[in-house]
């Protein structure tokens, strides 16, 4: 297997021999990771379990988790669950990697479609596989959304990205019905990435079970999503996410998931499952990530995005823009040439908002520094 080297080390490269301008304190937009503090009543549920540190968890995970999420879900989307159409999972990264080996073994052939630019775990997953990739291609005239074409009939897993990394693009209800008559009419897996799901500006994003319902595909048949804690209560390194839908699919996921060896700590369980039961704190989340880009369409003049925290900025030459960032202002960016391929990407950079007000205000406005000089 030969994988591409992740964005993050590419930049690394880029910017090892350049000394950055210490006139500037540095400032990091490259990375999805919320900069503050997880929640204290997280943090003591977490500490209240850390005795708990000596039992094997199951890889089924807490009832007590289970129903917290089951709950989330029945909250946000008027969804309710069966047991068997939800996998508690060990955040989102693994479950992007390891279920397309379980989906497309011993497939003649195997397929793979995702969106373009991409989380890199879409392409190593598709090249730990053995599959066959196409892309979706997301670009300013499709307004950054995945466009279906028949050529899907031969592709076994697809997997869309919405809310969008790194685009910000959001995909309403009936473009999700779109997708999920596809699946359904070609017979492929379709699976919808929806991390950031909960940090949306104005109207909540809907979910593709919900388009999968609203159809009557209640079952779910060929339908998955996955979801994860990171975003929505500033808590990473709790690793709490969840795979959900086609429970026949599930099925035999849940027996290769006890072979892979993936589940979450207890007192990880316990601090997670409190976390999904609470809306207040994703209030307060969702409206320091408002305000960071109300200041981002005030400073720079960009549209407010519907979701996410990122701006994906037209640059021209992004890899010029992100040396002169670093060199000139301290700050560091991220090409979007490493976040695509065949040229997707390319001219623009996605800058994460994930800083207090201060700090975002200080980033937006070395940013149109740079872009009028």
């Amino acid at each position: 297997m030969r994988f591409e080297k992740y964005p993050f080390e590419k930049l690394n490269e880029l910017l090892k021999d350049i000394e950055p301008n210490s006139h500037y304190k540095p400032l990091v937009l490259t990375i999805g990771e919320p900069q503050f503090e997880t929640p204290e009543f997280i943090v003591r549920e977490l500490e209240k379990n850390a005795h708990l540190i000596n039992k094997y968890p199951k890889t089924a995970g807490l009832d007590e988790l289970r129903e917290a999420v089951l709950g989330f879900v029945k909250r946000r989307f008027d969804i309710s669950l069966e047991s068997g159409e939800l996998l508690l999972t060990f955040g989102t990264r693994e479950v992007l990697f390891n279920f397309p080996h379980y989906l497309l073994h011993g497939k003649d052939n195997p397929a793979m479609a995702f969106t373009n630019p991409f989380y890199q775990i879409y392409e190593g997953a598709a090249i730990a596989a053995g599959a066959r990739i196409k892309y979706l291609n997301l670009t300013k005239e499709n307004g950054f959304k995945p466009q279906i074409d028949s050529s899907l009939k031969d592709v076994d897993l697809v997997i869309i990205n919405s809310p969008n990394n790194p685009t910000a693009s959001v995909m309403e209800m009936e473009e999700l019905k779109e997708w999920a008559r596809a699946a359904l009419e070609y017979d492929f897996v379709l699976l919808n990435d929806e991390c950031y799901s909960e940090i949306y500006t104005s109207s909540p994003p809907p979910s593709l079970l919900e388009a999968s319902a609203q159809l009557g595909n209640e079952e779910f048949k060929n339908i998955l999503v996955v979801n994860s804690i990171s975003k929505r209560s500033s808590a990473p390194g709790l690793r709490s996410g969840f795979i959900a839908g086609d429970k026949e699919i599930l099925s035999g996921y849940s027996r290769y998931r006890t072979y892979v060896g993936c589940a979450s700590p207890l007192p990880l369980q316990y601090a997670a499952a409190v976390a999904w039961e609470d809306e207040e704190h994703v209030v307060k989340n969702r409206d320091i990530y408002r305000k960071n880009l109300k200041m981002a369409h005030e400073i720079l003049g960009v549209d407010i995005p519907k979701a996410t925290f990122y701006l994906w900025l037209e640059v021209g030459d992004d890899i010029e823009f992100t040396k002169r960032a670093y060199k000139e202002y301290n700050l560091k960016v991220l090409p979007g040439s490493y976040l695509g391929r065949e040229g997707v990407g390319n001219g623009y950079v996605r800058a994460a908002l994930v800083y207090d007000e201060k700090k975002t205000k200080e980033a937006l406005e070395r940013l149109r520094e740079l872009i009028r000089s």
